[in-house]
């Protein structure tokens, strides 16, 4: 069992209607004037005049950025910070998915140190004083909420730069299920895709501490019953809940535990051929666990998984524990509507070598329970475009 520490660094409220208590949180945090950053579908949704009410009732005054780009770059935050200009603000929100959240972060490191997002690159990089943030997803998906990390594309590159520092971890993560009721049902089983796989890579990389075990096992219980349930009933505020705090715990888990090859067989997928995210992990997913159940700490670990979501019956075999859950995995794939295969996106031989050696460049590849080259990489996007 090797050294760690663990820190949670973000208060977590959880609960229906909880974004009505935004002005008083901020109010806790002593907030005047907020910056809050968010997109247009959330502006069309009603969210943001949600939250302003709140933050009204606080007397709170307010400055909106509601232009954000799905994968921000380091140019869109650029473009928010120029937005927030000499707006004397003492806290900032971001409201919306890991994008608005993000792009939240990566404000905040330029209001504080300037510069370009290029400059924060890594961790611990951030100079200077980070405002607080109060986070708020609407999309129970990428655990930004909870983790000192902002994922910003590098302009012209498409390559995610990775941008960490303890004081960029909200101070607070606003949980209110009625916010994800207004996501398309596409966006439902995306995001919720990526909450399982953030839980099952995190449950075996090289870097998973006990700690971080037990937040992936619980994020990969709940959205493993929450997930088909949303998708057969976006109104079920129950099962979005549960949505909702798997994402939070998997963040969490991603915090101290970091990603695997499937997050690096991802990134390219989506940069260069326009495949979703959550889409394009989940579609890869059942090969990566298949091929690092050749590991045995991580066969150990995969059937834990299942047997704790009750995937086979009692008295099953490791093997038999962990082909259940690969064989899961393809009917969640089914009920998302994705498919099963990467077949239908036409990936020449060229393609799959082109993303075979940028996946091995992607930084979570280093975290794999088993080394993972452009070679295994090759053999894995194979693998996911033969499958029926």
């Amino acid at each position: 069992m090797q050294a760690f520490e663990f820190s949670p660094r973000t208060r977590i409220v959880f609960g229906q209607d909880s974004v009505d208590r935004l002005g008083s949180l901020a109010a806790e945090l002593g907030a005047e004037r907020a910056f809050l950053v968010t997109d247009p579908g959330i502006v069309a949704s009603g969210h943001v005049d949600r939250a302003e009410r709140a933050l009204a009732a606080s007397s709170i005054e307010v400055l909106r950025f509601d232009a954000v780009h799905e994968n921000p770059s380091s140019v869109d935050v650029s473009q928010c910070h120029r937005a927030l200009g000499e707006f004397a603000a003492d806290l900032i929100i971001g409201l919306g998915g890991g994008r608005s959240i993000d792009d939240t972060k990566g404000c905040n490191f330029i209001r504080a140190g300037g510069g370009r997002m290029e400059d924060y690159w890594g961790v611990g990089k951030a100079r200077g004083d980070l405002l607080p943030m109060i986070a708020i997803p609407t999309t129970a998906g990428t655990g930004s909420e909870v983790q000192s990390f902002a994922l910003i594309e590098k302009e012209g590159s498409h390559q995610k730069m990775a941008c960490g520092d303890p004081q960029a971890a909200p101070k607070i993560a606003i949980l209110d299920p009625t916010l994800t009721v207004t996501q398309p049902r596409f966006v439902t089983a995306c995001t919720g895709m990526d909450t399982i796989a953030h839980a099952l890579e995190t449950a075996v990389t090289k870097r998973r501490t006990p700690v971080s075990h037990m937040l992936s096992t619980e994020a990969f219980v709940l959205a493993r019953t929450a997930l088909p349930s949303v998708l057969a009933d976006p109104d079920d505020l129950e099962a979005r809940g549960k949505m909702l705090l798997a994402a939070a715990l998997a963040g969490l888990a991603i915090e101290n535990s970091m990603l695997g090859a499937a997050h690096s067989m991802a990134n390219p997928l989506t940069a260069h051929h326009g495949i979703v995210h959550g889409q394009a992990v989940g579609l890869v997913l059942p090969h990566v666990l298949r091929f690092n159940a050749a590991d045995e700490d991580a066969r150990t670990l995969y059937a834990e998984l299942a047997r704790g979501a009750d995937l086979s019956p009692r008295g099953s075999t490791t093997d038999q524990r962990v082909a259940a859950l690969i064989m899961d995995l393809g009917d969640l794939l089914q009920v998302a509507g994705f498919g099963s295969s990467l077949a239908g996106y036409d990936l020449s031989l060229a393609d799959l070598d082109a993303l075979a050696a940028e996946a091995a460049e992607q930084w979570t590849a280093q975290f794999n329970p088993r080394q993972v080259g452009p070679s295994e990489f090759r053999q894995l996007f194979a693998d996911a475009c033969a499958s029926s």
